[in-house]
This record gives C-alpha cells, structure tokens and sequence, in this order.
C-alpha cells in the first residue's frame, strides 16, 4: 500500500526510430501528459531514443536517476528491434519469465481474428520478474509496471490506440492511488489581432497577481493563446483560481479576448450573427475559401452562414461580384476600392446582412515595391456601410493565407459587437 504523495515527477522515454527519421508524429508524448496531470503527476522531461539497446538503455537509466519514475511507450511487439522489456529487466535485475496468462490472452485474441500467432509473438508474452501485468484489450502487448530498487518504470506500446487506452484503464488509476488528490490543470484564454509583446506590456505584472498560477504565452498563426496553470492544487481550488485569474486576463486582453478553452473564432463569429439573426457571407480572393471554410468546419453553420464567393481572378470579381473593372485597372486588385466593392457586391448578389471580402498578395511572387507580399485587405459590409482595413503578414504562402482567414473572422466579430466570453463558461482542461 503506497501513502498518498502530494505529486510525483515523472520522465518520459518514446522509443522508436521512426520518431527520429521525422516520418512517424509522437503524439503519445502529449497525451501521457494530458491524463497523468490530471493525477497530479508531472512530466519533466521527455527523450526520444532510437531502437538501439545502447540508448535505450543509456535513457532509461539517468531518467530513473533523476526522478526515480519513468514511462516507456514503444518497443513491446514481437519483432527484433522490440528490446524495450529486455533492456529494464536487465536495468532492474531481474530475469525475464514467460507468462502462461499473458501468452492464453495473446492466443485467445489471435482466435477471435482468425490467425494463428507467429513463433516471434511468444516473446511478448515474456514479463520481467516482478512486473504487474496491465491488460491490453486492444493490442498484443500488454503494458508493464515495474517497482523495485532503481524506482518505477511503466512500459507501454507505441501504438497509439493501445497506448491511450492503456493509459486510461490501467495506468491513470494507478497513479490516482498514488497521489493525494491533487492535480495539474489548466485554462487558456484566446487572443487575437495583437502581438506578443503587445499583449504582455498589457499583463503587467499579472504573474505576481496570480500565484501560484503560471502564465504562458503561445503565439500561432491564428493568434496569441494565455494559458494559465494551475500546479498540484486541489481540484475545486484550481478550478476557482483558473476562473479568477482568466477573468483577470481577459480583461487586460481586452477587445482581443474571444475565447477560453478550445473557443475557435469561427464558432464565436457565427453565434454572434445567430444571436441577431443575421445572415453572412464572405468574398474571397487571396483565401480561396479559407474563411468560408472556417465557418463551415463548425456543425449547423447553415443557420447563419449563406455561402461565398472565390473569385481570384478579375473576371470573376467583375462578373460575379460587380467591382467595377476601372477600380481594378486604376489601382489593382489589392486595394481599398477593390475589397470595399467586393463586400458590397457580395450582400447584394448572396443577400446577406453581412459580408466580408479578402484581397492581398500572399507571395512568394506578385509583391511590389507599394503592395510587398503579406499586403491584405479586409473589407466588412453591411446595410450600415464598409469598413476596410489594410494589413501585414509575415510568414510563407499558407501562413499568410491562415493568418488573413484569421483576421477577416476577428473583423467580422467586432462588426457583430463582439464581446470577450467569460471564462466562468471554460471548463479548465488537464493539460
């Protein structure tokens, strides 16, 4: 019987050299992370080694001399690059014992699939002395936890399916009874439409405010994501001050704020529009759809959104939407007049309340010396007139492309009166 411990660290070692050659993702890594922090565990340090007994060997044994607990994924199967098992065993001086339990388990899953298991499927049967068996409902090799002199090691495989479902039947608890109850979580507040530092000259001295919080700044493409942590607390008290402290944020924030947890601006822009029943549809040039497509990722979008128009060429900016061919040839299709008559054409021609229209030059070719690559223009239409506004973007042709999808849905948002969500709606994730 263990005493509940106020949190555990733990290491993490991802064995495979597919990881290391870029052409396999280690997404294990994340969600090892993700389940255990919920237990109050926290992963300080994560390895990828490749399948050779050296490194193996040589990343299993420092983790476990500085945390005394370390989780495999990896190396488990039956073929002769899977060492995993045989490199701990060795690490914790123990033989390794075939299990009749394990191999009836592994015998009985091979008749229900019809097949009949290769004489290599035998070492997978094979156990460390002294190793719990975790069952493996989902796969051929079961998982493995270990305790003994150098401290504890579970081994999971390095299929994703198996190991997520290992980890949350048999691991997760394990650790649960470990612990005091604590946990590790978190809660993200969204920004858009203002830079890094910007946003940190707003915070101030926000961390000081908040302790024992954290505060992380994430910028991507879509725009600058706050989180917030919360470290081994008790759950309701992390609950509360993840709320508190979002609500602090947000308001600092300011008009950028649009979201908490996993708030996508899309969703946000299309419940505005819903909440004052109006219609939107967007025009787009440089975008080729991306906006329209952002809107219609999210379910029952048809209830606001009426369509779009893609119209990279100026025929079709002329043909479908009305811009007025003289304003293209006088100054060229990325320009304020140009978006201004795309807005305006695209409530007229779709019939909406609401549009919005994207022109720029996304590279790598097509900038010029007064409009360079990343030049975009974003116009808004609606009965109460247009508003267009010119930007810059930074990045490649995709990026430049995501980062303008991002700001047409920020300036159809504040169009629609958008306002922060609070963060007592957010449910703080254990992540």
């Amino acid at each position: 019987m263990h005493t509940p411990q106020a949190g555990l660290d733990l290491e993490l070692v991802t064995i495979g050299t597919e990881l290391l050659l870029g052409y396999t993702v280690d997404t294990n890594g994340a969600e090892i992370a993700r389940v255990l922090s919920a237990q109050g565990v926290r992963v300080v340090r994560r390895t990828a080694v490749a399948d050779r007994p050296d490194d193996i060997r040589q990343a299993v044994a420092e983790a476990l001399r500085r945390t005394g607990a370390v989780v495999t994924t990896g190396g488990l199967g039956p073929t002769r690059d899977d060492i995993t098992k045989q490199i701990v065993a060795d690490l914790f001086g123990v033989p390794l014992r075939f299990d009749e339990a394990v191999w009836e388990h592994l015998l009985e899953r091979f008749r229900r699939f019809g097949r009949v298991p290769a004489a290599s499927n035998r070492s997978q049967a094979e156990v460390p002395e002294g190793a719990t068996v975790l069952t493996n409902q989902w796969g051929t090799a079961p998982g493995l936890w270990l305790a003994g002199a150098p401290g504890l090691i579970v081994m999971l495989p390095g299929v994703p399916l198996e190991m997520r479902k290992l980890l949350e039947h048999e691991v997760a608890p394990r650790f649960a009874a470990r612990t005091s109850g604590q946990v590790i979580r978190s809660l993200t507040v969204r920004t858009t439409g203002v830079p890094e530092s910007t946003l940190a000259e707003r915070m101030g001295e926000i961390e000081s405010e908040i302790a024992p919080l954290t505060l992380a700044y994430l910028p991507g493409v879509e725009g600058v994501d706050l989180r917030l942590s919360a470290w081994r607390l008790p759950p309701d008290e992390a609950d509360r001050r993840l709320r508190e402290a979002a609500e602090l944020v947000a308001s600092r924030a300011g008009e950028h704020a649009y979201g908490s947890g996993e708030s996508d601006l899309a969703a946000v822009v299309l419940e505005a529009a819903g909440k004052r029943r109006l219609r939107l549809a967007t025009a787009e040039s440089c975008t080729g759809g991306l906006v329209g497509a952002r809107l219609t990722d999210i379910p029952g979008s048809s209830a606001v959104f009426a369509g779009g128009v893609v119209c990279y060429s100026n025929e079709l900016k002329t043909g479908l939407l009305g811009v007025p061919a003289a304003q293209i040839e006088a100054h060229g299709a990325v320009s304020e007049p140009v978006v201004r008559a795309m807005a305006e054409g695209a409530v007229a021609r779709l019939g909406v309340d609401l549009a919005v229209a994207v022109t720029g030059v996304a590279g790598p070719d097509g900038g010029s010396e007064d409009k360079p690559v990343g030049t975009v223009w974003i116009g808004i239409a609606s009965a109460g007139g247009v508003e267009a506004r010119r930007t810059m973007f930074g990045g490649g042709r995709q990026e430049i492309r995501a980062r303008a999808a991002q700001a047409a849905l920020f300036l159809l948002w504040r169009a629609l009166g958008g306002a922060p969500r609070s963060p007592e709606t957010a449910r703080p994730s254990t992540s």
